[in-house]
């Protein structure tokens, strides 16, 4: 670990969005799984959640480019109604990417707010008991004979338009304090600079070591 590559992993830990999220519902494609991972990576999203009904494995992850499966906490749920609870007692407002007559075009929607990003399984969409649960929905306009984009490129426009708006608001800013709270964001920054020291602490169940500016150890390292 050289104090460059840890000083670039720290400036990007410290503009992550740990308020703007997904939600996937039964997205069990691999490729769309992944590519919509790392979109969040791209965006700056700390955390996504999948939800997998049982019986069901989770798409076989950490095959992108870029191991952005590495960067991106994921957290998995058996029944959708779980994460949308659990956001919205957050503060998050839950916007479904899907096409009903209340939808309103996905540019409207104002992602300066804490958002949950909903997306449907490839085939039939957002279910109808996720619409339901949603604060809103969002749409992107379609001029063509198909009806709707494939589910990872819905959301990558959707969270780029999310970052366009946070970008204009300062969001992102090199000068912003950063997001996350400091109970998160240092063990992080340790699990994201020595991911296999930090998995030996986990099992020893033993602190992390405490860090320098440069990314080296100040207490001993668990051999």
């Amino acid at each position: 670990m050289t104090p460059e590559r840890f000083r670039r992993l720290k400036a990007v830990l410290e503009r992550r969005q740990p308020d703007l999220t997904v939600v996937m519902e039964n997205v069990h494609k691999p490729h769309n799984f992944n590519a919509i991972v790392r979109t969040c990576d791209a965006v700056g999203v700390f955390e996504a959640h999948a939800m997998v009904p049982p019986g069901r494995r989770r798409p076989r992850g950490g095959v992108t480019s870029g191991g952005s499966h590495r960067w991106v906490r994921q957290v998995l749920h058996r029944e959708i109604e779980t994460p949308i609870q659990t956001l919205r007692e957050r503060g998050f407002q839950i916007l479904a990417a899907h096409l009903s007559e209340r939808a309103v075009d996905f540019r409207r929607a104002d992602y300066t707010r804490p958002t949950a990003i909903l997306l449907g399984q490839e085939l039939d969409g957002v279910s109808p008991e996720a619409s339901r649960l949603a604060d809103g929905e969002i749409v992107i306009p379609m001029h063509g004979m198909v009806a709707s984009l494939n589910v990872s490129v819905a959301a990558a426009l959707i969270l780029f338009e999310a970052q366009r708006q946070r970008q204009a608001a300062g969001f992102y800013a090199p000068d912003r304090p950063t997001a996350l709270d400091p109970e998160v964001f240092h063990p992080t920054l340790f699990e994201w600079a020595h991911p296999k020291i930090a998995a030996r602490c986990r099992e020893l169940a033993l602190p992390y070591p405490r860090l320098n500016d440069d990314g080296e150890f100040l207490d001993p390292v668990p051999r």
